[in-house]
């Protein structure tokens, strides 16, 4: 007897989406967040220590800031394509499944990571952004398919919620393997340097329970999510074109919506600053910020970020009702102006205390303008069944915006040092302020 497929707005089919959120936040927590950045300036001994990749000899932030940036391009001209042929055969989920297997594997490839194969090490890095980012491109296309426009802006946040509360969960088991190795059966000999060793050890093996969690927990959402609507058509040459064909459309339909127009180019400019600042915060944190000491510093790194994971929880869960009282449009207005000020803010910080602050008004603003940026883009949409082109453009913006950001970032960097870089971005959130005020306002449903 064949299963019944969820209905469009019911528990359990939103609870599923979300639920992905569980499975594949922790690889932003752990490898892009916390645990990967502190892992790979270890791999250094000191901070003016170089690295040669490439060819080219480097700042060991800026390679990872062009890795990234190379990465998100990739995605920004793959999604395209990947989400043509999703629409052409119906079949996004399965497109969604490879992502999430090849960001897991990615994932677990980081425990061999050594500067000595450091070509090799950077595309298990590679694989992991690809696999998380690439992944995204589908799951935020079924949001439209699996709620109606009133359920939206709160399954999203929930989706964000849970993300926040897993990969925290899984966060407090790294950091305890890391700051007590011995509890897990590691050998931590007698000396300082066999203590680190073990350190050491512990961060490499976290790697891998990021990507057996991401693996394991994404198939509840596998199994609940529909497949999508299968036509029978097989892929040829043409498709690969469709999904550029698609955006060209979306683009011209683009033209007639001036309010779904409007918003994009502030999200494309916003969003480039807050994702940026995502990437890179940690490793800002880990140069910049004058640590007492090693311990001290992986300590109060790791500990910021849970402060950002759990004040997150709070700031999307806020934000989600502010739209509904203020609109999204405004309330995106004032959470833009607020990391504007935390721009300003870090470019002065240096004791780990300052960095602390900063943590706490990053968790509050960061969920909420990510869950508030993606649903305000679902309830702008035109009347359509095919919302993956659309999301594919949203999501070729968001990326080209990332792209721009960390070369932007990266540049600055290796010219001054990150400081400049992060006060440069204050000049992205004041257009995105500017470019929101001049959304048109729509009086049926005003957001």
């Amino acid at each position: 007897m064949a299963k019944t497929a969820p209905i469009k707005g019911s528990r359990k089919l939103l609870n599923a989406w979300a639920f992905y959120d569980w499975a594949n936040s922790v690889y932003t927590l752990t490898i892009a967040s916390s645990i990967f950045p502190i892992f790979y300036s270890a791999l250094f001994s000191s901070k003016d220590e170089l690295v040669t990749a490439f060819g080219f000899e480097m700042k060991p932030t800026v390679l990872i800031e062009i890795i990234t940036a190379f990465t998100f391009l990739v995605v920004a001209v793959s999604s395209p394509i990947l989400s043509g042929i999703a629409d052409y055969v119906g079949n996004k989920k399965n497109f969604m499944k490879f992502f999430c297997y090849l960001g897991s594997l990615g994932c677990i490839g980081l425990y061999w990571f050594d500067l000595d194969y450091i070509h090799t090490s950077l595309l298990f890095y590679f694989m992991g952004l690809l696999g998380y980012w690439g992944s995204l491109v589908f799951y935020n296309s079924y949001l439209p398919d699996i709620a109606f426009e009133e359920q939206q802006d709160r399954i999203s946040a929930k989706g964000f919620s849970m993300g926040y509360i897993g990969s925290v969960l899984l966060l407090l088991l790294n950091l305890a393997m890391v700051m007590k190795p011995e509890w897990f059966g590691f050998d931590i000999g007698t000396t300082e340097k066999e203590l680190n060793m073990a350190k050491f050890e512990a961060m490499k093996i976290s790697f891998i329970t990021v990507g057996l969690w991401w693996a394991l927990f994404s198939q509840y959402t596998f199994a609940i999510l529909p497949k999508g609507v299968s036509n029978g058509h097989k892929v040829t040459k043409d498709v690969l074109l469709n999904g550029f064909k698609e955006l060209q459309s979306v683009w011209q339909q683009l033209k007639q919506d001036l309010r779904l127009k409007r918003y994009l180019e502030a999200f494309f400019v916003f969003s480039m600053a807050v994702q940026t600042i995502m990437l890179i915060a940690v490793y800002f944190g880990e140069k910049e910020i004058a640590w007492a000491d090693d311990d001290q510093k992986t300590t109060g790194l790791i500990i910021s970020i849970l402060v950002i994971q759990l004040v997150a929880i709070v700031g999307a869960v806020l934000t989600s009702r502010a739209s509904d009282r203020f609109g999204n449009i405004k309330t995106l207005i004032v959470v833009n102006a607020i990391w504007m000020c935390l721009c300003f803010y870090a470019y002065f910080m240096v004791t780990p205390t300052q960095f602390y602050i900063a943590a706490g008004f990053v968790g509050l603003v960061m969920g909420g303008v990510q869950a508030l940026a993606r649903s305000t883009y679902s309830k702008f949409l035109p009347e359509t069944e095919d919302t993956a082109s659309y999301f594919s453009f949203y999501d070729v913006a968001e990326k080209i915006g990332i792209v721009i950001g960390m070369v932007i970032f990266a540049i600055v960097d290796e010219k001054f040092n990150m400081r400049y870089a992060i006060l440069f971005l204050f000049l992205f959130f004041l257009i995105g302020i500017i470019l929101l005020f001049r959304v048109p306002r729509n009086e049926k449903t005003p957001v």
